[in-house]
């Protein structure tokens, strides 16, 4: 059925009300983003990253500073300032490691450039022990040398933790310059430590809901350039964008399924917000729930079974589970606090990060084994968390008395850092998948 404009208004409200600060607001394009910790860890290891030979310290592509920063920015580890490095080692037959325990380094990375600009050839050692423990040339054909430092940085970090790092993701992430009526939207994507931002689509209308494609190729997002609410897919390469729902009403909270094929989609077409399912393929629409409350901002499971979502079924905003073979049955999987909402499902599947009210909005973890919740944040006005695809990090929205920026806390709480724009406020991160190996 048709929704009129009244109708479309008042929905709008209740979403509003339902789910704070849904609009995207911003920081323009060339803007970089600042990396500030905010709480770090005490007990992070203490590793030294010598500056790599064959390149001049102190620039954006200083290949020890670009992993030195990757390594501080998953709060496990501490490296040590370049003022303390009594020597400047480019290999492992340069390194004393006596010098370095009286550093009280755990770990030591060293490395170099070779004269061509061709290759970028690292070792890491157990400071302890002396041991090896990597050894790699990378060829930096094709890639700048950030993101050979990025690589560097997720060897080491998984050779150290056991985790794959990260660190060579992206991010994505909303932003607006200027003040009404005269505001400029952005959608831009980022290094995951907010450097090199581009601009993916731009608009004097808003623009909200970024969601990665799992080959991390496409973007989803919303769009009101057309003064209604539609969805669009964007290839990040070519820029070429389709729109894949334009209908009647509320277009909303687009979600790729894990396999890529489909979009989990809010849509009002009865006058109601529901959940549904989009074959981008084929076009053909699958409704999922449908209730008179606002059902919203859904969420995939890891196998691509069930939806986590958002509804005020209860009387109050809470999270819901449906499996998509019985929809019919809906599961309450929150009850704590009287606020929850914006479900994003851990990448193992075993966690739900949300958005609670609990002196004020922050993010909050669940552990779906025994659906204890615990606080990560303590902001006043924390929204949209999205997982590292690691799962140790998630990146979420924060404001307090000021312009809006995007932070970091680790999944066990420990460790927080702030990602500030120089200009304006940045909203809604979504955190990209790895790259396609």
């Amino acid at each position: 059925m048709n929704v009129d404009g009244v109708t479309v208004r008042r929905l709008l409200a209740r979403i509003l009300a339902l789910v704070a600060m849904l609009a995207a607001v911003a920081a323009p394009a060339r803007a970089q983003l600042r990396l500030d910790i905010t709480e770090g860890v005490k007990d992070a290891v203490p590793v030294a990253v010598v500056p790599f030979g064959g390149q001049a310290e102190g620039g954006t592509n200083d290949i020890a500073a670009i992993v030195g920063g990757d390594l501080r920015q998953s709060g496990r580890f501490a490296p040590l300032e370049r003022q303390d490095m009594v020597t400047r080692p480019t290999n492992g037959g340069q390194v004393r490691f006596e010098d370095w325990r009286l550093l009280k380094a755990d770990y030591i990375v060293v490395g170099s450039v070779d004269g061509g600009g061709m290759g970028v050839s690292f070792e890491l050692f157990n400071v302890q022990t002396g041991q090896q423990l990597l050894a790699q040339t990378i060829p930096v054909s094709g890639q700048t040398l950030r993101a050979v430092a990025h690589h560097i940085s997720d060897l080491v970090f998984e050779r150290l933790t056991g985790i794959p790092g990260a660190f060579s993701t992206r991010i994505a992430y909303i932003s607006v310059e200027g003040k009404p009526p005269s505001q400029r939207y952005r959608l831009l994507v980022s290094d995951a430590d907010g450097f090199n931002p581009r601009t993916v689509a731009e608009s004097g209308e808003p623009l909200m809901s970024p969601s990665w494609s799992p080959d991390g190729q496409n973007l989803a997002y919303v769009s009101f350039e057309s003064k209604a609410s539609a969805v669009y897919v964007q290839r990040l390469t070519t820029g070429e964008r389709r729109r894949v729902s334009a209908r009647a009403g509320i277009n909303g909270a687009p979600a790729y399924s894990p396999d890529g094929t489909r979009l989990a989609l809010t849509l009002s077409r009865d006058s109601n917000l529901d959940i549904y399912v989009l074959d981008l393929a084929t076009q053909a629409l699958t409704r999922i729930t449908s209730n008179e409350a606002i059902d919203t901002e859904a969420a995939w499971t890891p196998d691509g079974k069930s939806l986590y979502f958002t509804s005020d079924r209860a009387g109050s905003p809470q999270i819901y589970r449906v499996n998509l073979a019985t929809p019919s049955e809906v599961e309450r999987v929150t009850y704590t606090n009287g606020y929850n909402a914006r479900p994003r499902v851990s990448p193992d599947g075993k966690s739900l990060a949300m958005v609670t009210q609990d002196r004020g909005y922050r993010i909050a973890l669940m552990d779906l084994g025994n659906r204890t919740l615990r606080m990560l944040t303590n902001g006043r006005q924390d929204e949209s968390p999205s997982f590292a695809p690691n799962g140790a990090v998630i990146i979420y929205a924060t404001e307090d008395r000021g312009p809006g920026s995007l932070a970091m806390v680790s999944s066990d709480g420990r460790y927080q850092e702030r990602l500030r724009s120089s200009q304006g406020d940045v909203r809604e991160p979504a955190w990209s998948p790895y790259p396609p190996r």
